[in-house]
């Protein structure tokens, strides 16, 4: 396993990180418990997950619950600002907020400390001085170690940054969607990332499943399948534009002896702002084949054939 600076910070984390949104929902307990020990074992360090995953905290309960002795060897990240009520009321990013929210965070963990704390949204009600005193005071506590955001626009980083900048405290990570489907990132929120040196952490790294190969033209779904289960992840991924860029994506990794899931990984993280390519898994084979999947060096002429399929 490879180790990257998370953007401009000191801290190191796995080239390809765990994504945990599915424990506690899809993935029972047990099934959860033999992901995480395969994970470590692979040498993944960076587990992510948020509250909100899993029915309001299922996903950190299920972490706090298998970590045990093991908590010291992770980079554990979570996020806060979404939706934790009914009613709405328990969201967002206000001085209030955020300091209910970590406290749920770490007991559901079983953590004394978050590695890093992510804001999952912006909080158009909330000024970003407030919620970057309030993370700051976090870090001073000793309970928040680094502060990241997700979903972010450009000019929200833009204001952030320039804010964090004024009050030394600053985000140093952005997590959002990228894979070889789904470029959007690249206009305007890549290239914020990396002009004030955000570590990008990219998820939905395989397009739903897309790029994992099991979806055919003119075949039908799965029964087991993520597509299958949640038909608008279908209706969003599972286009003919996109079989179309797979099979070709396919034809060229099948000549160069690997599979459109060795592609898919390893081309995130030849991306310079990537930090860690956040991917999931439902069982620790798929751990063991996502980690040996980021491992293809692709070259400079490879690279430039794969832009020319997938923008074509």
């Amino acid at each position: 396993m490879d180790f990257r600076n998370l953007g401009g910070s000191g801290l190191r984390v796995s080239t390809v990180g765990l994504g945990c949104n599915n424990f506690g929902q899809r993935t029972d307990l047990e099934t959860a418990r033999k992901v995480i020990h395969k994970a470590l074992d692979c040498g993944v360090t960076l587990f992510d997950t948020a509250d909100i995953y899993a029915g309001m905290g299922g996903s950190e309960t299920v972490i706090g619950q298998v970590l045990g002795d093991r908590r010291k060897e992770i980079v554990l990240a979570t996020k806060f600002a979404k939706p934790m009520s009914q009613d709405g009321s328990k969201r967002g990013a206000s001085r209030r907020y955020i300091m209910e929210a970590v406290e749920a965070s770490l007991t559901r963990l079983k953590t004394d400390w978050i590695d890093l704390y992510q804001q999952h949204e912006f909080d158009s009600l909330t000024p970003i001085e407030e919620t970057l005193r309030a993370l700051d005071d976090l870090v001073r506590q000793g309970k928040v170690r680094y502060v990241g955001h997700s979903n972010f626009p450009a000019w929200r980083i833009a204001e952030a940054e320039y804010v964090g900048r004024a009050l030394g405290q600053r985000f140093v990570s952005a997590q959002d969607e990228l894979s070889l489907l789904v470029r959007d990132i690249e206009k305007d929120i890549l290239p914020a990332a990396r002009e004030y040196n955000l570590g990008l952490l990219p998820f939905f790294p395989l397009a739903g499943g897309m790029l994992t190969g099991k979806y055919a033209r003119g075949a039908a779904v799965p029964a087991d399948t993520r597509f299958a289960k949640t038909p608008y992840m279908q209706d969003r991924y599972l286009t003919p534009r996109n079989l179309d860029i797979v099979e070709r994506l396919q034809s060229f990794a099948q000549a160069r002896g690997h599979s459109v899931l060795d592609l898919a990984m390893s081309w995130l993280a030849a991306q310079p702002q990537v930090s860690s390519v956040i991917a999931g898994a439902s069982s620790p084979e798929q751990v063991e084949q996502n980690v040996k999947a980021a491992t293809w060096q692709l070259g400079v002429e490879d690279l430039a054939e794969i832009d020319r399929i997938t923008r074509g």
